[in-house]
């Protein structure tokens, strides 16, 4: 899919083996819903515990546009990484690992689709048409991160663990007031969060006034494994989806390495949504692979063995068997993938090191649209602070 293909279409016959045999069985309903194997196998439909049925309906360009965005996701992101450890970033957050989680949610988006992040969603703010460069400015620290929230229908990254799916269920409440759901054409707001994020109490109280409310909302939690240091067996004693059931709306889980799963159950409750049946939680079970940020160090907590189990799974990797396997793409496409990805990580470099530094006063321009007394009285002490460096050996 090409980038900013914000419909996420899912149009044209799906693919078949060369040898027209069916992609994939039925399987039986298991615990999470899965359309790709590890191994690259597609499952032609899936039916959850709940009845319903996920399936997909690709092209073979919209396969070959999946794989695309996963490829230069991380690609972008591991640039990053790399400019982190070079001092070039104060701090960064790796989607590594949860490429297929964020690529199927946010390519499962219609334009007038609303998402509030985190501050991983690398990915999804890819798929919102979003120019990479723009979060680098936040961790490089020059500026408070620079798109338009309405024009793109993404919010600003949110750092208070949880608090953006408060922000997300009152938007989508407005959104129920104001008569824009009921049908085909109706908008669907998305909320990101980790597993970790779970535990917070702004987490459970946008889950409550989601269902009194009845609110056009998804809850999309990236089950990584791992709030930061802490695995998932200390956070809970059940499945995450399953919490759904206690506030009064369904929850699913999802194989979050899955992108063909993860846009099919997106889509699905999204479309439930916006047609004014109310939140769905998501739980797409996947793995950091990396650390939680550049600051941490996940040898401390977990062992080798664990990550490598997972590397099995790798997101990436099982779209491309798939590709292969099914002759939808040769060497040469991945090639030219794989140099596309390159070049736009140079240019991404490039451009994060052309970034100006902000004059330290600037800090006070835009705190309020017309001025404050008390933010011209802190500007001014900031001004003589600072002065009193000048000819010094500070």
């Amino acid at each position: 899919m090409a980038k900013g293909d914000t419909a996420g279409k899912a149009r044209g016959k799906r693919a078949t083996p060369r040898s027209g045999k069916p992609a994939g069985k039925t399987p039986n309903t298991g615990d999470l819903v899965q359309l790709l194997t590890p191994d690259g196998d597609r499952i032609d439909k899936v039916t959850w515990i709940d009845g319903t049925e996920y399936r997909v309906d690709f092209t073979d360009e919209e396969y070959r546009g999946l794989y695309r965005d996963l490829v230069l996701v991380r690609r972008l992101d591991a640039e990053a990484t790399a400019l982190q450890r070079q001092g070039e970033l104060g701090i960064w957050a790796s989607l590594l690992g949860q490429e297929a989680a964020q690529v199927g949610s946010g390519r499962a988006l219609r334009p007038q689709d609303m998402a509030f992040p985190t501050y991983r969603e690398h990915g999804v703010l890819y798929c919102r048409g979003i120019d990479p460069i723009m979060p680098f400015g936040l961790f490089r620290g020059v500026d408070l991160g620079g798109w338009d929230p309405n024009e793109f229908k993404f919010n600003m990254y949110t750092i208070v663990i949880g608090a953006q799916t408060l922000h997300a269920t009152g938007y989508a409440m407005g959104v129920a007031m104001d008569g824009r759901t009921g049908g085909d054409d109706g908008e669907a707001v998305i909320a990101y969060f980790g597993d970790g994020a779970s535990a917070q109490g702004d987490v459970n109280e946008a889950f409550i006034w989601s269902a009194v409310f009845n609110a056009p909302i998804v809850f999309f939690c990236q089950n990584n494994q791992y709030a930061i240091s802490e695995p998932l067996e200390r956070q809970t004693r059940i499945p995450l989806y399953q919490r759904a059931a206690g506030f009064g709306f369904p929850g699913v889980r999802v194989d979050g390495n899955d992108v063909l799963a993860t846009y099919a159950v997106t889509r699905a409750a999204l479309d439930n949504a916006r047609h004014g049946q109310g939140p769905t939680l998501v739980e797409a079970f996947t793995y950091r692979m990396g650390a939680h940020t550049t600051t941490d160090d996940p040898t401390r907590y977990r062992i080798a063995s664990e990550v490598e189990a997972w590397q099995a799974k790798d997101p990436i990797a099982r779209v491309k068997a798939f590709l292969t396997k099914q002759r939808i793409a040769d060497d040469a496409f991945f090639a030219e993938v794989d140099e596309q990805a390159k070049q736009e990580a140079l240019r991404l470099r490039e451009r994060v090191l052309e970034m100006p530094d902000p004059k330290p006063l600037s800090l006070f321009d835009h705190v309020y649209p017309h001025g404050s007394p008390e933010i011209d009285a802190q500007r001014d002490f900031m001004a003589r602070y600072l002065d009193s460096f000048e000819g010094s050996v500070h």
